[in-house]
């Protein structure tokens, strides 16, 4: 029996996972597929999950509150962080951890063929990855603290207090796949054009 190490996406196109290219990556499929997979694995409250499509905009407005050069285009990347988990899915850092460097190579193979299509370089700038880094763990411990059950203290040790002021704001949104889908691919075209 052939093992299969590819993906058929709504759109037609066939993402091989093990060789990504840009050419089998479109925007919509993202979107869609971001929209359906839930953060936190659905544990939290609210009528809708969660997903990663709604946090990826948080992260990205975030981003462009708290970076040092928050251009267009590192806006985009911010945008784009998660974007690899629409064909692998949300893993929760323990589990990550325990699937250790096959995790992490396939995300970034998967994630430097995404940066290609949308004209991002393969592998973001240092201090832009860092920066990136930091709106996402301000956004967790937003969204662990407000939506996942986590205490304060705990949220502080686990993600690191957010600096002061720059909560002021922020909105975590749960609503249907279909409106956040719709969200991701207006702030999309607005970041790309």
């Amino acid at each position: 029996m052939v093992r299969r190490a590819w993906q058929r996406m709504l759109s037609g196109r066939r993402l091989d996972l093990l060789d990504p290219t840009p050419f089998d990556i479109e925007v919509e499929d993202i979107a869609h597929g971001l929209a359906f997979v839930a953060r936190w694995n659905g544990q939290t409250v609210g009528d809708w999950p969660y997903s990663v499509a709604e946090h990826s905009l948080l992260v990205e407005e975030i981003f462009g509150a708290t970076a040092p050069d928050p251009t267009t285009r590192w806006r985009l990347a911010a945008l784009l962080h998660d974007a690899p988990e629409y064909v692998i899915g949300d893993m929760i850092s323990p589990v990550k951890t325990v699937l250790g460097e096959g995790y992490g190579a396939l995300d970034a193979r998967l994630a430097a063929a995404v940066h290609l299509r949308f004209g991002l370089p393969a592998t973001l700038p240092r201090e832009v990855k860092a920066a990136i880094k930091k709106a996402d763990r301000i956004s967790a411990w937003l969204e662990a603290t407000r939506i996942a059950g986590f205490s304060v203290a705990e949220a502080d040790r686990i993600f690191g207090r957010p600096p002061d002021g720059v909560l002021a704001g922020l909105v975590l949104r749960l609503r249907p796949p279909m409106e956040t889908r719709a969200a991701f691919l207006r702030r999309h075209s607005e970041l790309a054009e």
